[in-house]
């Protein structure tokens, strides 16, 4: 198996597989280990629900990396580099924050720190950014300080994105899977170009979270069986940080004839996650405004205004998931498609989606899942 293609194949498959069945496992034992979300008054789950599934994604991960060190064709991701190690150390501080949390809920500096220590021991050991380009302009190469500062702050900000977007059935496992694969296709188009070393190892974790995501989702797509917890939401994030840190952050060439887009590469995983991204930084703003932590749950995501517009959790999940793949269908479509860059198509469908959001007949009545005034919805992983 020395071809791009059969290997990257063959990874997903793992991580899929691993991850379905090692979740089944995990369903029979977490009663056993008190990892069963209890339903609260204000959730959206009626019924006890297993929690942690991250643990099925974390160990599945490890399956994938030792599969992936046996193919051939990895064989430069992992000789002489201490990428791998880095990324499987920073996963397993990530995972284990995660999972105490599900388990005994940790407090948001505590969580905090492990995601600082993640970010710190992936620098350390080979993985961050080097350099990112200014659209129309020069690259700026960081300083030793400035990328360690960089990579840590990229991590923290992945993790929360898609924990914070974590908040319904489906919803993270489904962003996260459509947005590793189109992130996939992007590096195996750079690689096309030239511009992306063959022993770069992000595209491979790409599809290892695309795998485990796709693994999860018939357990997690409502109604859930288990919630995948802040085990599987920050060690997504994890993942989706290195990979977009050894892409977007060591391509010093543009994208030759391209869109201004592929001037800056580490601007693509921004618009790829353009959904749970989005809902970070209007959480932070809100959050400022109203003079409140920055860890403090309130019911403004995203996904709490589409249940407020009388969307029921699936419909929502499909609107969120949609959002994503038009956004990844829109800053891919220059690298695949016949030349230059139509924009109408993006703008109709986008029309179309805000349209069928805003006026589809669902939103003339309540569904019975609808978080109320007296009832508030919350994140179902917090």
């Amino acid at each position: 198996m020395t071809t791009a293609v059969p290997a990257y194949l063959l990874v997903l498959a793992v991580a899929a597989g691993g991850t379905y069945a090692l979740t089944w496992v995990w369903r029979a034992l977490a009663p056993r280990f008190g990892a069963v979300k209890q339903p609260r008054e204000r959730d959206l789950h009626q019924h006890p629900t297993r929690d942690a599934g991250g643990i099925a994604m974390y160990v599945a991960f490890l399956l994938s990396v030792f599969a992936a060190w046996r193919i051939p064709y990895f064989d430069g991701v992992f000789r002489d580099s201490s990428e791998p190690l880095g990324v499987v150390l920073a996963a397993t501080i990530v995972f284990a924050v995660g999972f105490i949390d599900d388990l005994r809920d940790l407090s948001a500096p505590a969580k905090l720190a492990g995601l600082v220590l993640g970010g710190t021991v992936m620098y350390f050991l080979g993985v961050s950014m080097f350099y990112f380009r200014i659209p129309f302009a020069d690259f700026v190469v960081l300083s030793p300080d400035f990328a360690v500062l960089a990579t840590v702050l990229w991590v923290v900000v992945m993790a929360n994105a898609v924990n914070w977007i974590d908040g319904l059935d489906g919803l993270a496992a489904g962003v996260v899977a459509i947005a590793a694969a189109a992130f996939t296709i992007y590096a195996q188009r750079l690689s096309a170009g030239g511009l992306l070393a063959p022993e770069n190892i992000g595209p491979l974790l790409a599809v290892i979270a695309c795998g485990v995501c796709l693994g999860f989702l018939p357990h997690n797509f409502h109604p859930a069986k288990i919630f995948m917890g802040d085990s599987g939401a920050l060690f997504l994030g994890l993942l989706m940080a290195a990979s977009t840190l050894v892409i977007g952050g060591r391509i010093a060439d543009q994208f030759s004839g391209q869109t201004y887009f592929f001037y800056a590469p580490i601007f693509i995983p921004v618009f790829i996650l353009g959904v749970p991204m989005v809902d970070v930084v209007t959480s932070i703003l809100r959050r400022a405004r109203k003079r409140t932590g920055v860890a403090t749950a309130d019911t403004e995501h995203l996904h709490h205004r589409l249940m407020r517009l009388g969307h029921g959790q699936r419909r929502s999940v499909l609107i969120l998931w949609t959002w994503t793949a038009l956004l990844s269908a829109f800053v891919l479509y220059p690298t695949i498609g016949p030349g230059g860059t139509n924009l109408l198509p993006f703008a109709v469908a986008a029309l179309g989606v805000a349209l069928y959001t805003l006026f589809h007949p669902g939103v003339r009545r309540r569904p019975e899942d609808e978080p109320t005034e007296e009832h508030p919805a919350v994140d179902s992983a917090t």
